[in-house]
Formats: structure tokens, C-alpha cells, sequence
């Protein structure tokens, strides 16, 4: 028989007490008057925060919590539950992760040897006290101007017969022909940007109603970029580039990280109810429905498939957005992640792929309780 969640046990009842501050609160029938009230107003201030306290639970935890107390009262069994949720680690700091770039020997020749050549501005740069102290975004915008400059800057020494210095810069693009790959990982996943990408946010309520394509966006121009520079094109807009380092710092990767191992702590609570129940035996035995067995399929509907599903379905196609172009960067860079990033990335990956399976296990474990009851009179 159909039942309406509303009409459960204790459902919608609430405590009727027409005095709008209890004795808890009514700090003179409780505390002496005799206190100096600065005394008298901190210690209200403390009960009113141990009250409040006491009604539990951020507006994102409101919909598990709901949940789970439904669950136990129709099933009669308690959560076992008691874990925190997993923390989420933070990328390592970007001084950290940085890999070291050998310093090419043209700092050591004569400036007026480059004359007529367009590089000679580059190396000047490179060079100058600002270019020594660059971010890494800039080191690897000054390495690709000097790829893209050196090869003419080569002929035109050639052809002046300047066969030593055509040796030094050959070297020298040949080195940074080699450091390209770090240069981009310093610059951009070994970055402050990208470690911003991944700081722990607070977990609102309206998160992921509230997040923006341009952080995708951002992440899979740097991946064209990165395609292209790898591949011998060293083109590189200087000014789109930081922009987009800028829209990939204001990203959410932590916060969705913390949404999905939120998520998965709360279901493993509910998970714990229905192993509860399921060590008491079948929901349904032979011809036996208890009213459990009814009620059940009610408070599933509203408090799990309409309660939380819809921003589970929403958490996972920000998953399925966000990480591939992350994924397809790290593919590309693969042969140059330091030790630490290999570390708290093989984390991050596990996590994700374990906090974005709770929805489907939880679901699996819903239908165990309830297989047992099917047919049943």
C-alpha cells in the first residue's frame, strides 16, 4: 500500500512552547543578578552558541541528515557511522614542485655580438635583473620568443660567417628545446595558479549550481597551447596565456573534491542503516510485509532520489567536465611530474574515482534491502 512520507511517525510535529525564550535563554532567572554584566552577556553569548550548536549541521549536510533520519526511523535501526568526511590534501606548494632549469650560457656574450637580430631584445630580457627574478609563466613566454626568434637570428650569423656564436645559440636552442616540458609544468600545473585550482573551498549549499565553463575553458586553451609548443610551434599570445593562468586560479578542483568526499561520507552513513538491517535478516520474510516494506519506497523517492540525486547527477557532469582537460595536461607533461605531484595525484585520482561511485553503491544497497520484498503480498 502507497504512504506518504508526510504521515510518518512524528513526521512534521514540533515542540509548543509559547515563551519565546525559554530558561535557558532568560539568563536572569538562571544567573545570578548580582554578575557584572559584561560576565552576564558572555555567558549567554556561550549558551545561545551551544543552543544553536546544538540544531546541527551546515545547509549542505541538511538533505543526508534528513535522509538518514527517515531511513532509521522507518527501518528502526541506527547509523553506525561516526567517521568525519576524507580531507582533502592540498597540491604541494609551487616552490615545492618546481623543477630545476639549467641556465644556458648567453648570458656570458657580448650583447653587441647579436646586433641586427631580433633575439638580441629576447636575450636582454632573459638577462636583465627582471627577467632573472620572472614568474615561471614568464621564463616559459621568454623561452618560446627564443625559439621562435633564434632560427632567423642563426641564418643571418651564417651568413655573416659568425660560426662561433652560431654554435653557442644552437646549443642554447637545443637545451631549451629539451627544458620546454618543465618549463611548462612549472608555469602551469606546478604553478600558484593551479595549486589555487586545488584549495580546499567552503562547501555552500549551492555548489556546483553556481560554477563557470571558464575555468574549463581556460584549461583546454592551455592544453592547445601546449600541443602546439611541444610540437615545434612556438607561437604564444602572452597576454592570453596569464589570463587564462588567472581563470584556472579562480577554478573549484578542491571544492569539487571536498563536495564529492562530503557526498560520499553522508551516503556511507545512510549504507551503515541499511547494513543494519540487513544483519537483522530480509526486510521481507516469506508472507510476512512488515509496514517498513511500503514506507521504505516512499522515503527513498523523496529524500534520496529527489533530496539528493539531482546534485549528485550534478556534481558528477562537473567531474566528467573538469578533469579531462586537467588529465590530458598531465598526459602530455607525464615524463616531468616530480615525485611530490605523482604522490598527491595518484591520491587525488583514487578519491575521485571512489567519492564518485558512492551515489551507484548506495543505490546497489538500497535495492538489496528491498529485493526481498519484491512480490511479496
Amino acid at each position: 500500500m502507497a504512504w506518504d512520507a508526510q504521515a510518518a511517525p512524528g513526521w512534521g510535529e514540533t515542540a509548543k512552547n509559547d515563551d519565546p525564550f525559554p530558561a535557558l535563554l532568560r539568563y536572569n532567572t538562571v544567573m545570578p543578578a548580582k554578575l557584572p554584566t559584561p560576565v552576564r552577556h558572555l555567558l549567554l553569548a556561550l549558551l545561545l552558541l551551544q543552543t544553536l550548536s546544538a540544531c546541527g549541521g551546515t545547509g549542505a549536510d541538511t538533505p543526508f541528515t534528513t535522509y538518514i533520519e527517515r531511513l532509521q526511523r522507518t527501518l528502526s535501526v541506527s547509523a553506525n557511522n561516526n567517521t568525519l568526511p576524507a580531507s582533502v590534501p592540498r597540491l604541494p606548494r609551487a616552490g615545492q614542485l618546481r623543477l630545476t632549469i639549467e641556465r644556458d650560457s648567453l648570458g656570458a656574450l657580448d650583447f653587441l655580438d647579436l646586433r641586427g637580430c631580433d633575439l638580441q631584445v629576447t636575450i636582454g630580457k632573459q638577462n636583465s635583473s627582471l627577467g632573472m627574478l620572472a614568474r615561471d609563466s614568464q621564463r616559459l613566454l621568454l623561452a618560446l620568443e627564443f625559439l621562435r626568434l633564434a632560427p632567423a637570428c642563426v641564418d643571418m650569423l651564417t651568413n655573416e660567417g659568425n660560426e662561433e656564436l652560431v654554435r653557442d645559440l644552437e646549443r642554447a636552442q637545443v637545451l631549451k628545446q629539451r627544458q620546454l616540458p618543465a618549463l611548462i609544468f612549472n608555469a602551469t600545473l606546478g604553478s600558484a595558479e593551479f595549486a589555487d585550482l586545488w584549495r580546499p573551498g567552503s562547501l555552500e549549499h549551492g555548489y556546483p549550481d553556481d560554477t563557470s565553463s571558464r575555468v574549463i575553458t581556460a584549461l583546454e586553451q592551455i592544453n592547445a597551447s601546449t600541443t602546439r609548443w611541444l610540437q615545434g610551434d612556438y607561437q604564444a599570445d602572452n597576454l592570453a596565456f596569464e589570463l587564462q593562468l588567472s581563470e584556472v586560479s579562480l577554478g573549484d578542483g578542491g571544492t569539487l573534491w571536498g563536495a564529492l568526499a562530503h557526498q560520499a561520507h553522508w551516503l556511507e552513513r545512510a549504507n551503515s542503516v541499511l547494513q543494519a538491517q540487513a544483519t537483522r535478516g530480509p526486510l521481507c520474510a516469506g508472507r510476512i510485509r512488515p509496514a517498513a516494506a511500503d514506507i521504505l519506497p516512499n522515503v527513498i523517492r523523496k529524500f534520496f532520489i529527489d533530496g539528493i540525486q539531482p546534485r549528485a547527477a550534478i556534481l558528477g557532469r562537473r567531474q566528467h567536465e573538469l578533469m579531462p582537460p586537467v588529465l590530458e595536461l598531465e598526459q602530455q607533461l607525464a615524463d616531468f611530474l616530480p615525485a611530490d605531484y605523482r604522490h598527491w595525484q595518484a591520491r587525488r585520482d583514487s578519491d575521485l574515482q571512489d567519492f564518485g561511485q558512492a551515489p551507484r553503491e548506495h543505490v546497489i544497497q538500497l535495492q538489496s534491502v528491498l529485493e526481498s520484498c519484491e512480490g511479496n503480498p
